[in-house]
């Protein structure tokens, strides 16, 4: 196949990029600057394509967009955060729909955040968005895919939870503490966590590209979610470091703000991939242990 990726340097598409053309596939990389590699495509979410899309593509995967985890929450982070994931998806979407002929799919970036804080209600792609300003976000965000499923593509909007890997993201932020003997949950523990190891999260993605059936929303999440404090618990297991000390609500909080710290730390959601389990993927880690153990290089 021939396929473009976007955010192909950033963590997860770094790494889907490798599997990809270790499978021989051809693959091309948007990127917001200069090309340097005949693989290279301008693209930015701002103003699209600089010279149009390449052409005869048979897929597209859209990873790009600014971390969610970085920065403070304030009107100009939210604008630009919208920015990257809403309209750029649309620009994207647009320009996919107008190509002839068209890509046969596109994978477009969202995220579990979409539910909401939910308890410990069991939710699959079937749960209905819930409230606060990462739903409505991913809501808009998946939304803005539209004009490529509208034109005929398959459209997979893949609902990612916390992702696996000491190189970035959640994972690498708890390591240092956890290190030191200072990890422990967040505020009671109770609530529930989504995650996937990076290593299943590039399998269930080339998955996607395959399988036909596969279209709308589709939890990119291991089949075994968790509680905090359970979780907090096999990070040190596979540490080798005692995780014990809690860090109370009020503290994330101060650290993060309210709204950041309640809606990415504190919130529960305990989704399932059930459109994943039933299109026949087989998860070759899904249970939290041995996933921070792989990744990690502690098993």
């Amino acid at each position: 196949m021939r396929i473009l990726v976007t955010g192909a340097t950033g963590l997860i598409g770094s790494a889907l990029v490798t599997a990809l053309r270790g499978d021989g596939e051809m693959v091309l990389r948007a990127t917001r600057h200069e090309p340097r590699d005949a693989g290279d495509v301008r693209w930015d979410a701002d103003r699209g394509f600089a010279t149009g899309p390449p052409a005869l593509l048979d897929a597209v995967v859209h990873l790009a967009g600014e971390p969610l985890a970085e920065g403070a929450w304030s009107a100009a982070r939210k604008a630009a955060l919208r920015s990257s994931r809403v309209d750029g998806t649309r620009r994207l979407a647009e320009a996919l729909a107008a190509m002839t002929p068209k890509p046969r799919v596109m994978i477009s970036g969202s995220a579990v955040g979409i539910y909401g804080d939910r308890g410990d209600e069991r939710l699959t792609e079937l749960s209905p968005a819930g409230e606060g300003y990462l739903a409505d976000l991913a809501r808009d965000w998946e939304a803005a895919s539209r004009p490529a499923s509208s034109a005929g593509i398959r459209v997979v909007t893949m609902r990612t939870g916390m992702v696996l890997t000491p190189r970035g993201g959640a994972l690498a932020k708890l390591l240092t503490p956890f290190r030191f003997g200072l990890g422990g949950p967040f505020g009671n523990g109770k609530m529930w966590m989504s995650w996937i190891g990076l290593g299943d999260l590039v399998r269930a993605m080339r998955h996607m590209l395959i399988h036909g059936d596969l279209a709308g929303p589709v939890n990119a999440v291991a089949p075994e979610p968790l509680r905090n404090a359970d979780f907090a618990r096999a990070l040190g297991r596979a540490l080798h470091r005692p995780a014990v000390l809690p860090l109370p609500p009020f503290a994330l909080r101060a650290m993060l703000g309210r709204e950041r710290a309640d809606q990415m730390l504190l919130a529960s959601q305990r989704a399932e991939p059930a459109r994943l389990l039933q299109s026949g993927f087989i998860f070759e880690t899904p249970e939290v242990q041995a996933a921070l153990e792989r990744e990690l290089g502690t098993a």
